[in-house]
């Protein structure tokens, strides 16, 4: 009997009951099958089908996601979009999606450690995918796959082609090459491969060597080859990132990407309402300080009435600031601004040399500190309060640098406050907190939130990353170790 009761037991759950057992045993054989299913166009993929994904289509891109990822949420419609519009032109590139986060296998396989991360998949290749490159966006993903689904490169054959080629647009390469089977033209075609909104075209004629005065290799922007260096693929990338831009960039919705693609180092903002007419005329002496930089220093208009306003926190500003400038390092985002806003193209040129030649200091965030900032267990620090507390010799003070939006921030406050309560009757112990949004120092640059340093005792400026175990009790016994865990060797930096 009882064998007989356990044996009716799901039959006796109830249809809803019985509804998840069906659902649950379709998933997981659904996983466990080289089935090839679509979401909105876009392949799933997973350990089981993605040996098959590969052999059955030529290039596919796959975007590896976490479902928790605001940035993987915003590029799903615009994947979707892309997958869709592949199909309808009869590609043979195909998309695909794999959740990381439960593909712990294929995530190590492929070292993924950021979301969303997009890799190519070429003729079956598994063990060299290519990393996606262009922008994160319906219309970039369409083109750059449309420029590895077909030739990256048009061949000119004939004077009368190789004129209108050069005339079609008015942004145009051309490469000479005596042998396009040599290093050279291959680099060529990568790089063509690369920078999709701009057309290539290629030459092994000699009648047109000729037409075109020339005796060697070279790619027009005229870029003669190195005989015993070759081409090489970065620098042309680069050159070509800076000329397919235009002088002065327009931040929006559609250059966004552009503008922080181009790797140029240094970007000059001008700060603007596009509404004011007279604000608008401002541009003039922007432009004309831009062309001495070109490759060095990115001139960029950002309208703070417009999709620019996203940006203005940032540089701690708001849209009655304007018009104003800040030229800012893309390394370390360090901001400079003019000891006044005068817009004409001399005072604006001759601001960007000091700042290329270290001449200006870097202008430096800071919240005002609250009128309460010591009377609680953590102490909230700013930028104007940060040297004086941290670097303070008789002190041991640990900080947390986070960000209000930041959910790993949000999820250790508990632990955080646990821990100065803990401490808070240590004189030489302070636990702190600084919004690193808001706030910068001149010799810290934060990359990730939380981060979290330890600023010891004594002479000499020493700072200790924390890179271990967000808790309580492992908090402490790094904070009674002197900064350091039992079992790790002191870490030091200066």
């Amino acid at each position: 009997l009882v064998l007989w009761l356990a044996w009716q037991t799901p039959a006796l759950g109830g249809e809803e009951e019985d509804g998840e057992v069906v659902a649950e045993e379709e998933e997981e054989a659904d996983e466990l099958s080289d089935e090839l299913r679509e979401e909105d166009g876009v392949l799933v993929l997973h350990e089981h089908n993605f040996d098959r994904a590969l052999s059955e289509h030529r290039l596919l891109l796959v975007e590896f996601y976490a479902p928790w990822c605001g940035h993987c949420q915003h590029l799903a419609p615009a994947f979707a979009h892309a997958a869709a519009e592949l199909r309808e032109e009869a590609s043979p590139a195909r998309l695909g999606k794999v959740d990381a986060t439960a593909q712990g296998a294929l995530a190590s396989e492929f070292g993924i450690t950021a979301y969303p991360t997009l890799k190519l998949f070429r003729d079956g290749n598994r063990t060299h995918p290519l990393a996606y490159t262009g922008r994160m966006d319906a219309n970039g993903i369409v083109r750059w796959m449309q420029r590895r689904a077909s030739p990256s490169t048009t061949l000119l054959q004939d004077a009368d082609t190789a004129a209108a080629f050069i005339v079609s647009q008015d942004s145009v390469v051309v490469g000479f090459f005596k042998d396009l089977g040599s290093e050279a033209a291959q680099a060529f075609h990568d790089v063509a491969s690369e920078v999709v909104d701009m057309p290539f075209g290629v030459v092994e004629a000699a009648e047109l060597f000729e037409a075109y005065g020339l005796s060697a290799d070279t790619v027009c922007l005229y870029f003669p080859v190195d005989p015993e260096r070759g081409l090489d693929a970065a620098e042309l990338t680069q050159l070509l990132r800076v000329h397919s831009l235009e002088l002065v960039m327009e931040f929006t919705n559609e250059t966004s990407d552009q503008i922080f693609g181009a790797k140029i180092p240094h970007h000059m903002l001008l700060f603007l309402n596009k509404s004011s007419s007279a604000q608008l005329e401002l541009r003039d002496g922007f432009r004309a300080a831009a062309s001495a930089f070109r490759g060095k220093v990115l001139f960029v208009v950002v309208d703070v009435a417009g999709h620019g306003a996203d940006v203005l926190p940032f540089f701690g500003l708001t849209p009655s600031d304007a018009p104003t400038m800040r030229l800012v390092k893309m390394d370390n985002n360090r901001k400079y601004r003019m000891d006044q806003d005068v817009f004409s193209d001399a005072a604006i040129s001759t601001f960007v040399q000091a700042v290329l030649d270290g001449k200006v200091k870097p202008h430096l965030l800071s919240a005002e500190p609250p009128e309460d900032w010591d009377t609680g267990p953590v102490k909230v620090l700013v930028g104007k309060t940060f040297e004086q507390v941290a670097f303070d010799e008789t002190k041991n003070v640990f900080v947390k640098f986070y960000a209000p939006w930041c959910s790993h921030c949000k999820a250790m406050e508990a632990a955080w406050e646990e821990l100065g309560e803990r401490y808070k009757d240590h004189e030489d112990i302070i636990i702190a907190e600084l919004d690193a949004t808001a706030n910068e120092m001149e010799n810290i640059t934060i990359n990730g939130f939380p981060t979290l340093h330890y600023f010891p005792a004594g002479p000499g400026r020493k700072m200790v990353e924390y890179k271990h175990a967000r808790d309580v009790e492992t908090f402490s016994k790094f904070l009674e170790n002197g900064g350091t865990l039992p079992q790790d060797p002191p870490a030091v930096s200066e």
